[in-house]
């Protein structure tokens, strides 16, 4: 089946896009051609903050002016929503471009984002899929979105390295990498390392590991508390040679911030946490050369 060139009108890659037979890979490769980096956000447990991480470093990034989108990947239990205020939003179809329209933060222009949660007339109402029909909605997520030029994709995969993982790994091509979030204990610890043998079974480049709730500021002292120990991230880095990103701590703030639909790194700039997420934007801006 021949592909129509006009499909591929403003790709970077029209002539890697003309080889494909599937339209939908013919959209797939031209979306991806006008991201620039593409960074995926994994953890090996569920309740470590990965939502949290992937929702914070998007505004971050979306702050210092770089057109930034967030993919939420974790069908089963959509997030990224509720952390930024869009609970109840919908994602509409353009009849002219025939793509569908990613929904937009007010706070943040240059914040696009798509979630399961848009497209469930419920927010109770479970998805219940098997693995096929998860890989196929990421795919249409990645090529039906009208994502237009992005600096940055980040992609918040649900705990584990089961379907999404896995379908993201194969779709997002090439991927500049995984962010692994952790929390300080053993536990934790032990699933990420699994989530570092999976990046380096699928071939793609670890970023680094971000320690969260390392240690708990008090909102009374201010001092720290250790509650699940400290330091737990950064041994993981340094025995499976990954760099370290750094430490965010337990900050009641966060939790306020998230439940309000606002991040922190918007609602509390000056915050222990905030001044955490940007040392790890610095350290992933350095690492990806930027």
């Amino acid at each position: 089946m021949a592909i129509d060139e006009k499909k591929c009108e403003g790709c970077a890659h029209k002539n890697t896009c003309q080889t494909a037979q599937d339209p939908m890979d013919v959209k797939l490769t031209c979306n991806l051609s006008k991201i620039k980096r593409k960074i995926g956000v994994l953890s090996g447990k569920g309740g470590v903050g990965k939502t949290t991480v992937a929702t914070n470093l998007a505004a971050e990034l979306a702050k210092r002016g770089f057109k930034v989108g967030l993919l939420d990947a974790d069908l089963h239990g959509p997030n990224v929503a509720k952390m930024l205020g869009a609970e109840g939003q919908r994602l509409f179809a353009d009849s002219e471009s025939k793509t569908i329209k990613p929904f937009i933060s007010p706070s943040l222009p240059n914040l696009k984002v798509v979630s399961m949660a848009f497209l469930l007339e419920n927010p109770d109402q479970p998805v219940i899929w098997r693995g096929p029909l998860k890989h196929q909605a990421i795919k249409q997520f990645l090529a039906e979105i009208d994502w237009g030029e992005l600096d940055f994709l980040i992609v918040d995969l649900p705990p584990g390295t089961g379907d999404e993982a896995l379908s993201v790994a194969q779709l997002v091509k090439p991927m500049d990498g995984f962010v692994i979030v952790t929390t300080p204990q053993e536990v934790s610890l032990l699933d990420t390392r699994k989530s570092i043998s999976f990046a380096k079974m699928m071939n793609v480049p670890v970023i680094g590991i971000v320690e969260n709730m390392s240690g708990l500021i008090c909102p009374h002292c201010g001092k720290e508390i250790d509650i699940f120990k400290k330091g737990g991230g950064e041994n993981a880095a340094k025995e499976l040679n990954v760099p370290f990103l750094g430490r965010i701590p337990i900050e009641p703030a966060v939790v306020e911030a998230g439940d309000k639909g606002t991040p922190i790194v918007i609602s509390h700039p000056e915050s222990k946490s905030t001044q955490s997420f940007k040392k790890i934007t610095d350290e992933i801006l350095e690492k990806l050369g930027k």
